[in-house]
């Protein structure tokens, strides 16, 4: 079955943004590069401001889900909206996991709507973390959810 993954585009801080999202979800980088590491591509020279900024990264969050990220740079760096075109959604397995990763990765941010139980029977939460990346946390509590 398909997994769906996150990719996370920065402007500089993507190392910093990955940091802190592995301090709050644990784990290890399988993979961590940066520009200046990659092999010369066709007469194109990386500047020095750009080639200790993030080419990729990895982090696994569960055994189906990788959060991946990068800098960009050169001309794509005019180009780049920050945190508005998406959401990572977390679906939790238990209300005490949601409100660790909640309160974990919301420190700094904007909180758009406290974890709350919901009229759909989930407990849900969603905000922009300090780095302009929109948020929603949920888990579907089983003792709350309405039976048709």
């Amino acid at each position: 079955m398909a997994t769906v993954n996150v990719y996370l585009t920065f402007n500089g801080n993507c190392k910093e943004a990955f940091d802190f999202y592995k301090s709050v979800f644990g784990g290890e980088y399988p993979y961590i590069g940066t520009f200046g590491e990659m092999p010369p591509m066709d007469g194109k020279e990386i500047s020095e401001e750009d080639k200790n900024k993030i080419m990729h990264v990895s982090l696994p969050i569960s055994k189906e889900t990788m959060l991946m990220g990068s800098d960009t740079g050169g001309d794509w760096a005019s180009k780049i909206t920050m945190g508005n075109n998406f959401s990572v959604s977390i679906n939790a397995d238990s209300r005490e996991e949601a409100d660790k990763l909640f309160d974990g990765l919301s420190q700094g941010g904007h909180i758009t709507m406290a974890l709350e139980d919901t009229f759909w029977g989930a407990y849900f939460g969603m905000f922009t973390d300090k780095f302009g990346i929109n948020w929603m946390v949920n888990y579907d509590d089983p003792s709350k959810m309405q039976h048709s």
